[in-house]
C-alpha cells in the first residue's frame, strides 16, 4: 500500500481523470455498510448511475439536491451519530469552496471514519462551466492541510485514487483525496424524488424501518 507521502503535492501535478470512473472504482471497493453521500449535480449523477451495490445497498447513499457545499457537513453528521460505519463525502470543487470552514471542523472533530472525496474539474459544470477558483488557482488538498486534515493528498492516478481510498477504508481518519476530473457528461440524472432519497437513506442505515 502506497504512503500518503508518495502522492503529488500540488493539484497540476495529478492526472486528469473521468468522474463516472473514478466514482464506479471507488464503489467496486465497498463492501461492508459505508455510507455515502453525493453532493448536488454531476457528482452524485454519477454516484446515482454507478450504484450498483450489493444487497440493495443503493439505500446507503444519499444523493443531495440544491443545497451546495452540504455534503461535508452531512456525512459528518453521519460519522458522528454512527462511528462504527466509514462515512464518504463525494463532493465537488465548487461546493467545497463554498463550505471551507467545514474542513476546519472535520479536522477539530478529528473524526476517525469520515472520508471526503473532491471531485475537481475547476468549473461549476452544472450551471454552465464557469471557472471555480480551483481553475484559477487555488488547491483544496493544500486549503485542507492547512485546515488540520494532514491526511489529505491528490490522487496522482486511477490506480493511486484506489490505494488512497483502500487505506481510508482500512486506516483511521480524517481523511481528505482529491481528485483532478474531466467534464464529461454523467451517465444518468439521479431521481428527484427529495422524501424517498431521505427515507431509502434512513433506511439503509437502520434509523428507519420498512
Amino acid at each position: 500500500m502506497a504512503s500518503i507521502a508518495n502522492h503529488p503535492a500540488r493539484r497540476e501535478q495529478a492526472k486528469v481523470m473521468n468522474r463516472y470512473d473514478i466514482t464506479k472504482r471507488m464503489l467496486g471497493l465497498l463492501h461492508r455498510d459505508e455510507a455515502v453521500i453525493g453532493g448536488i449535480g454531476y457528482s452524485n449523477f454519477d454516484l446515482w448511475a454507478a450504484s450498483e451495490r450489493p444487497q440493495g445497498r443503493r439505500q446507503q447513499n444519499f444523493y443531495m439536491l440544491g443545497s451546495m457545499g452540504l455534503a461535508v457537513p452531512i456525512a459528518l453528521g453521519v460519522a458522528i451519530a454512527q462511528p462504527n460505519r466509514k462515512t464518504i463525502a463525494l463532493e465537488g470543487d465548487g461546493s467545497i469552496l463554498m463550505q471551507l470552514g467545514a474542513l476546519a471542523t472535520v479536522a477539530a472533530r478529528g473524526q476517525k471514519n469520515l472520508v471526503v472525496v473532491i471531485l475537481d474539474n475547476g468549473a461549476y459544470q452544472i450551471t454552465g462551466g464557469q471557472k471555480t477558483l480551483t481553475g484559477l488557482g487555488a488547491d483544496v488538498v493544500a486549503i485542507a492541510q492547512g485546515s488540520g486534515l494532514t491526511q489529505s493528498a491528490w490522487a496522482a492516478d486511477e490506480s493511486a485514487f484506489e490505494e488512497l481510498i483502500a487505506l481510508s477504508l482500512k486506516e483511521d481518519g480524517p481523511w481528505l483525496i482529491g481528485c483532478r476530473i474531466d467534464t464529461d457528461k454523467p451517465k444518468d440524472t439521479t431521481e428527484r424524488n427529495p422524501p424517498r432519497i431521505k427515507d431509502n437513506f434512513m433506511r439503509g442505515l437502520g434509523t428507519l424501518k420498512s
